[in-house]
């Protein structure tokens, strides 16, 4: 169960900081959010690992390092600590000043797709792999992905890479309900995709 709750911990303050500094106009939001992934990871990451994503709890499941028994119980811990955070946010900020923007899909699947797979790629390479184990700069690997991923493409998609994230959004109002399905899509996909390609440049490493 402390994993469990780790995760769920480590989401909260995740979604909590994406939704303060967006709604709150932070010009420097996506290396806010960079930062808190990092800190929550070196805080929760020899708990349970500090996925605090769906999408990277498949990766690492896929790649043989997360049980399948605890698949849908990180699964559940984060999407709850994301709504939990929203509902936060919601208390702290109000609502969003403006409904959220249409999205282009083609580019929104794209962009959350190529992101996702390089944040489940530096994680698998960063924190699971033999030739980096034992190692002190995971956590900031793992945050300035998703810095990077937030200033490159967060004007076209919203920039979540995180099922859990794109949940927590949505109920923020930050993001339509009816373009969750796109997060979904590419987030898990870029996770899948992630493992097999860390796979096949890593034959050895099992």
């Amino acid at each position: 169960m402390n994993k469990y709750i780790a995760e769920l911990i480590g989401t909260f303050f995740l979604v909590l900081t994406v939704g303060c500094t967006v709604i709150g106009g932070v010009a420097m939001a996506p290396l806010a959010i960079g930062a808190s992934l990092m800190v929550m990871i070196f805080a929760g990451g020899h708990v349970s690992g500090g996925h605090f994503n769906p999408a990277v709890t498949l990766a690492v499941f896929l790649r043989g390092r997360c049980p399948g028994k605890d698949v849908a119980p990180y699964w559940a811990f984060q999407i709850a600590g994301a709504v939990l955070a929203a509902l936060a946010v919601g208390f702290l900020m109000g609502a969003p000043a403006k409904p959220p923007g249409s999205l282009n899909v083609a580019k929104s699947l794209l962009a959350e797709f190529l992101f996702t797979f390089a944040l489940a790629f530096v994680v698998l390479n960063a924190a699971t792999a033999k030739g980096t184990s034992g190692n002190s700069f995971y956590g900031l690997a793992i945050g300035m992905t998703v810095m990077t991923g937030a200033f490159a493409v967060g004007g076209i998609s919203g920039g979540a890479f995180n099922p859990a994230v794109a949940v927590g959004i949505s109920v923020m109002g930050l993001a339509a309900w009816a373009n969750i399905w796109i997060y979904l899509v590419a987030n898990f996909a870029g996770g899948a995709v992630a493992a097999v390609v860390f796979k096949v440049l890593n034959p050895q490493d099992k």
